[in-house]
């Protein structure tokens, strides 16, 4: 008879509890990360039960991040980074600066660490989690705009100063015999200009042949592998010859592969498993959970907490105002950024391996890894919450103005009665708009994209820059006086938020949502006062549906009441 290995039993206990746990978060209204991080306590080390292999699940989740990032970078353009070098580049480095301060002042005052390894302390307190922030951004629909994008090239200055840290500790340490500082700093610029090097050729030239030609067998199953492989193979190739962590050698092979034709493809074949394998990232993280290292340092715990939040989120958020990025965007990024993560933990561990770190600081970082990953989602609401009363105050006002940064929701358009309020000027958004302007109907565009606003107003299109979910964005959309509004955002939960809002101002507005299946569909159908629910799957098999019949010679009246009655019955 033969048993289950540690692979099996954790893989299948671990991703059971993580769909428990993250199905109740979800009925109780809560980010389904917080039910996985339960689902790793539970199976943890520190609580009574199963115990997961601890070394299993770490690689598990290794997996899990470098697909999340793949995948992001495959929606997204090189251009689109490079666009937000001028401020990822000076505000992260400034940013690991002042946390790294603020972590040491932390260290040696709760600590008692002395101030020669102090910083490396603050430095494991600066480093935000890729994986937490991005999926973040992702479940708020704001990934793929500025604030997605000033995010992203921030989180890639960190893991690569990280990395560099990593490379360069033993030698700090007095552990590294056979070669001096200098060495091994040009032994990492090396590495790192040859990464960059075989991305640029790899990405550009060579992974996009290598897919076009499985496309061209027409086999769906190995266009999927090899999809996976790329993304896997060049995720550990970068860890293994260049010392650059996966995560972010993932993320480059995917920005590069992402300017193919064959990008979205590839990236609509890892959505399945990124999801699968970054939930079991969640579970690794509350594995490390240990209630008693809570306890035990209640002090140093909490001043580390204060420390990552001051040094991280705080410091963001002021140095993005600093360099004039929109305030809502700005708090953004500092509300999803507001954590530590994957890299803390790495610094940490070998940081006291090399003996820079005494073992005590080992619970502090724990404790504060976990907290900050489970408050996220209230730093983004303090955040969102905070921007409002930053730009409404008349000093801020005069300072936006002073530099162009006026902001634009505090500039209603004037004269809008019976008209429609369009959230969101992407694909849907931007038909939806186009028909309306064709027969003369009166609309406004609510977007929180900086550059499209700007490129709206130009056109001479009524529009309001920020997040619609703001109360004070949508009240500038005047929704009190609209007929209509049509939510056309990614996000299911802001697109029910924003709906809830508009009900307040106005009870007998009519909304026509974006839906992206079924339970969601038949969540928004639910609603009163719901006029159309759109699911893009389900629109064109009707659309496919009404041409076979009356291509067949069914008679059109009855083609379409066929139509309407399959659309209610789905």
């Amino acid at each position: 008879m033969t048993h289950a290995g540690p692979l099996v039993a954790t893989l299948v206990v671990a991703l059971a509890l993580a769909f428990a746990l993250g199905f109740a978060a979800r009925l109780l209204r809560l980010p389904p990360l917080l039910g996985y991080i339960a689902a790793g306590i539970a199976v943890g080390p520190h609580t009574p039960g199963f115990v997961a292999d601890p070394a299993v699940t770490s690689a598990l989740a290794e997996i899990g991040v470098a697909l999340l990032l793949f995948a992001i970078g495959l929606h997204f353009r090189a251009r689109d980074l490079v666009a937000v070098w001028r401020v990822a580049v000076p505000g992260a480095l400034a940013q690991i600066a002042a946390g790294t301060l603020i972590g040491a002042a932390a260290g040696v005052s709760a600590l008692g660490l002395g101030w020669g390894s102090a910083p490396v302390f603050g430095l494991a307190l600066a480093i935000s989690s890729t994986a937490v922030a991005t999926r973040a951004l992702e479940e708020k629909g704001r990934l793929s705009g500025e604030a997605g994008r000033i995010a992203l090239g921030w989180l890639v200055m960190q893991d690569l100063v990280a990395v560099i840290v990593l490379v360069l500790l033993p030698v700090l340490a007095g552990t590294d015999a056979q070669g001096a500082l200098g060495q091994r700093l040009l032994g990492a610029a090396a590495e790192l200009v040859a990464f960059l090097l075989a991305m640029a050729f790899g990405g550009r030239v060579l992974l996009p042949r290598v897919l076009s030609l499985v496309a061209w067998t027409g086999s769906r199953e190995l266009f999927t592998l090899a999809v996976i492989v790329i993304a896997l193979g060049t995720a550990f190739g970068s860890s293994a010859l260049f010392g650059v962590s996966p995560a972010l050698g993932a993320f480059f092979a995917g920005v590069l592969l992402g300017e193919s034709p064959l990008g979205h493809q590839a990236a609509a074949e890892t959505v399945p498993l990124q999801r699968v394998f970054v939930a079991l990232f969640f579970v690794s993280v509350g594995m490390l959970v240990e209630p008693a290292a809570m306890i035990a340092m209640p002090l140093a715990s909490v001043a580390t907490v204060l420390a990552v939040l001051l040094g991280t989120g705080g410091t963001i958020l002021g140095l993005l105002i600093l360099m004039r990025v929109p305030v809502p965007a700005a708090a953004t990024v500092a509300g999803a950024m507001a954590q530590i993560g994957e890299f803390s933990f790495l610094l940490g561990t070998l940081a006291i391996g090399s003996g820079v770190l005494p073992p005590t600081v080992r619970g502090p970082i724990l404790v504060a890894a976990t907290l900050t990953i489970l408050t996220t989602p209230l730093m983004q609401l303090l955040a969102d919450r905070l921007a409002v009363r930053i730009e409404g105050t008349r000093r801020m006002q005069a300072w936006l103005l002073r530099r162009g940064r006026a902001r634009l929701s505090h500039l209603p358009p004037q004269g809008l009665e019976r008209h429609a309020i369009l959230v969101g000027h992407g694909r849907v958004g931007r038909i939806v708009a186009a028909a309306l302007r064709r027969h003369g109907q009166p609309y406004v565009v609510i977007e929180a994209d900086h550059g499209v606003v700007e490129a709206l107003r130009m056109e001479g299109v009524p529009v309001v820059w920020g997040d619609a979910t703001r109360v004070e964005v949508l009240k500038a959309a005047r929704p009190e006086t609209a007929r209509l509004i049509v939510l056309g955002m990614p996000d299911a939960a802001g697109c029910r938020d924003v709906l809830a809002l508009a009900r307040v101002a106005n009870p007998a507005i009519i909304a026509a949502a974006r839906a992206h299946d079924e339970e969601e569909a038949a969540y928004l159908e639910r609603e009163t006062g719901v006029g159309l629910v759109v699911m893009g799957e389900r629109e064109i098999a009707l659309g496919m549906a009404d041409f076979a019949m009356t291509r067949l010679g069914v008679d059109a009246e009855a083609a379409t009441r066929t139509i309407e009655e399959l659309r209610v019955g789905q």
